[in-house]
């Protein structure tokens, strides 16, 4: 978790710690350079911030938290929230997919 500073309140975010999906905009040298990333389509853990372009972001200084997973059946999924400590992110049957996903027991 690391802290993300608005002019209100910090919020605390699950950091992408790897990300293997290399031909994304946001990624360089597997690390995920979006301000955040959403997860998930109820049932599917994707990567709905993955952009399959060759050109990347500017910013390489910035890490990636999680903002929002919407696959309820996670174990870390809490009121939509991911409460992972991180995450990493790579390609699981041929599509990027959060691979910290765990299905709830």
């Amino acid at each position: 978790m690391f802290k993300v500073f608005t002019k209100t309140n910090p919020l605390e975010m699950p950091e992408v710690k790897r990300c293997d999906a290399n031909d994304c905009g946001y990624n360089l040298n597997s690390n995920c350079h979006a301000k955040a990333i959403t997860i998930g389509d109820y049932s599917n853990p994707g990567c709905d911030t993955f952009m399959g372009i060759h050109r990347h972001t500017k910013e390489i200084k910035r890490i990636a938290g999680v903002g929002a997973c919407k696959v309820s059946d996670c174990k870390f999924n809490d009121d939509y929230e991911c409460i992972a400590q991180d995450i990493s992110v790579g390609f699981k049957e041929g599509k990027v997919n959060c691979l910290t996903f765990t299905a709830r027991d």
